[in-house]
């Protein structure tokens, strides 16, 4: 049987779906979402897991309890019987002063599976996003695969030295690798180069699958990365999700 891994960048469940007209006319929920509006979006979210039965869900723009959010936790409507093994936890770094301000604390990346998996929180030392994700998938999935999750730097130098950094974790990290990422590379796949070319890895998406919309702007952020050696177990498909400016990636790995 398949296993099925979906990432998700919920975009903080404001419900914008990215373009000029709802960012204009829901200008206010960068700053405050009601319950109201972040339950439809969680709800809209569920119907998407229920639909694809993933049995590993990664969440980056979750909110565990902000002031933006009213104090809602964003995973607690996610998680159930299905899926009552998780994590939530501020993708700033435990040591880092930038979850204190009052537009950053309770932002949160997150998962949820069906199964209880080992994983590891590691930090970027560069950047003021820096959680990355470690999820060791079940034994009974041939190829010891590793699963790294985390949302890269807006600035370019900052995702430049982050890739570095990556790279060098999965060159420590024996078995095969799958990466998933918002990974904010604005100038295209070309920024991927260090990992793509120095590294056994590969990329699963074509750069003409769009994402991500700005206004009339269209780009390929959302990616998969695997090892070479495991792209031919991998397929992948790309989740439209009407509530965010991201759509989602649903991975499948072949038995």
């Amino acid at each position: 049987m398949a296993y099925r891994i979906l990432f998700s960048n919920i975009g903080y469940a404001k419900g914008i779906d990215g373009s000029l007209r709802q960012h204009i006319a829901r200008f206010a929920r960068h700053f405050y979402s009601r319950l109201s509006v972040q339950e439809q979006v969680l709800k809209e979210l569920n119907a998407i897991i229920t639909l694809e039965r993933p049995d590993l869900c990664c969440f980056v723009e979750i909110d565990s309890g902000s002031i933006q959010s009213a104090r809602h936790n964003q995973m607690q409507p996610l998680i159930n019987e299905t899926y009552a093994h998780y994590d939530v936890a501020d993708k700033y770094g435990p040591d880092s002063n930038v979850s204190q301000m009052p537009l950053h604390g309770g932002r949160s990346n997150a998962f949820m599976s069906r199964e209880k998996l080992s994983f590891e929180k590691l930090y970027f030392k560069n950047g003021t996003k820096r959680l990355i994700y470690k999820i060791a998938l079940p034994s009974e999935i041939p190829g010891n695969i590793h699963v790294f999750f985390t949302h890269f730097s807006l600035r370019k130098k900052i995702r430049a030295k982050q890739f570095e950094e990556v790279r060098q974790i999965i060159l420590q990290t024996p078995g095969e690798t799958i990466l998933l990422a918002d990974f904010n590379i604005f100038y295209g796949f070309k920024e991927l180069a260090p990992l793509l070319q120095t590294e056994n890895l590969v990329v699963l998406n074509n750069e003409k699958d769009t994402t991500f919309q700005f206004s009339g702007k269209r780009l390929a952020l959302d990616l998969c990365l695997c090892s070479s050696s495991l792209s031919s177990r991998l397929a992948l498909r790309i989740i439209p999700q009407p509530f965010s400016d991201h759509a989602a990636l649903l991975v499948e790995i072949a038995a």
